[in-house]
C-alpha cells in the first residue's frame, strides 16, 4: 500500500477543502495500472475519500502507436455514465442520482474506473448541503485526477430524469456472413476499396475486449464513420472482432481503432465511437473523431 500511496502522491481532503489542494498525477516510471485497485480485494469507504482515484497517464499506451505527447490526431471525450450516485442531505436522510461525466481525450489521465467506482462510494455517508455543492466537489475531484477540466452534470431521481436506448443510423455489418479466425487485433483486415469517395456510418455489437489488469470481458458496441475511399466492411467486421482477445481499456481500444483506420484506409474524416457495457455502475463511452462530425450524443446501447 505504501509504493501505492507513493505512485499516486495524493492527499486528503474534506469536501469543504481549497480548489489548491489538489490530487497530483503519477509517475511514469512504471506501469501505473498494476498498482491500480483492479483484482484486488477492497476495503469500501463510506467517507468521502478522494484520494481514492486513481489516475493513469494516457501517453503511455498512446506511444504503443506512434501518437506523440502533444500531436493527438484525433479530438473527443470519454462519457461515463454512473448510476449509483448517493449521499446525506443536512438531516441525513440519503439522496439518490444518475449522473453524467465528459473527461476531455486531451487530458493527461484516465481515470481507472475500480477506483472511479470506489471514490463514488465515498459519497455514501458523507453529508452535502445540496446537489450543486456535490456537483462542485466532483468537478474538483475529476479533474485533479483528469489534469484537465471535466464536465460533471448530476440528476437527483426525484426529478425523474429521462433516457434513451437508441441504434445508430447507419450499416449493421454483423449480419455479414464472414469466418473469423483471429482473435488479436490485426490491422492488416483493414482495406480501402476502389471506388468513388463515399461517406457512411457503420456499426457493430461484436466489440469485445478485455480488462487490462484482470483479464474480465468487456462489451461494446462501436459505430464508424468515415468520409473516403470505401472501407471493405468484411475487413473491418473481421478487425473488429479480432479485439475478442485483447487486453486494454475502453479508451485505448477506441484510440486504436482509430489509428489503425487512419493508417491503413486514409479517410479524409473519421469518428469511431464506443458504448461499452456497465461494470459497478459505470459505463463508459469513448469518442475519438477527426473533429468532422458532430459528436455522439449519449443514447444508451440496448446492452446498457
Amino acid at each position: 500500500m505504501k509504493s501505492l500511496m507513493t505512485m499516486l502522491s495524493m492527499s486528503v481532503r474534506h469536501p469543504d477543502a481549497p480548489a489548491s489542494a489538489k490530487i497530483r498525477p503519477m509517475t511514469h516510471t512504471i506501469d501505473p495500472s498494476i498498482l491500480s485497485p483492479l483484482g484486488k480485494p477492497t476495503e469500501y469507504r463510506s467517507d468521502y475519500a478522494p484520494e481514492l482515484l486513481y489516475p493513469i497517464p494516457r501517453q503511455l499506451k498512446r506511444d504503443e502507436l506512434g501518437i506523440a505527447p502533444g500531436a493527438l490526431p484525433f479530438v473527443g471525450e470519454d462519457i461515463w455514465n454512473a448510476y449509483e450516485v448517493s449521499w446525506l442531505n443536512p438531516k441525513g436522510k440519503p439522496v439518490v442520482a444518475v449522473a453524467t461525466f465528459r473527461v476531455p481525450a486531451d487530458s493527461p489521465n484516465l481515470v481507472e474506473s475500480k477506483s472511479f467506482k470506489l471514490y463514488l462510494n465515498s459519497f455514501n455517508q458523507t453529508v452535502f448541503s445540496d446537489l450543486s455543492v456535490v456537483e462542485s466537489v466532483l468537478l474538483r475531484d475529476l479533474s485533479a485526477a483528469a489534469g484537465a477540466p471535466v464536465g460533471v452534470k448530476i440528476e437527483d431521481l426525484r426529478g425523474r430524469p429521462q433516457v434513451c436506448v437508441n441504434y445508430p443510423q447507419g450499416v449493421a455489418l454483423d449480419d455479414l456472413d464472414i469466418e473469423c479466425t483471429t482473435y488479436q487485433p490485426t490491422p492488416e483486415l483493414l482495406f480501402a476499396v476502389d471506388g468513388e469517395k463515399t461517406e457512411e456510418t457503420l456499426y457493430s455489437h461484436l466489440l469485445k475486449s478485455n480488462c487490462l489488469v484482470t483479464g474480465q470481458p468487456d462489451w461494446a458496441m462501436v459505430v464508424i464513420r468515415y468520409r473516403g475511399r470505401p472501407i471493405d466492411h468484411a475487413g473491418l467486421l473481421r478487425y473488429l472482432v479480432s479485439f475478442r482477445n485483447h487486453n486494454e481499456f475502453h479508451e485505448q481500444c477506441v484510440e486504436r481503432i482509430f489509428c489503425d483506420i487512419t493508417a491503413r484506409c486514409a479517410p479524409e474524416a473519421l469518428s469511431v465511437y464506443a458504448r461499452y457495457t456497465r461494470r459497478g455502475g459505470l459505463d463508459i463511452n469513448p469518442c475519438r473523431s477527426s473533429g468532422d462530425f458532430p459528436p455522439p450524443d449519449n443514447s444508451r446501447e440496448i446492452r446498457q
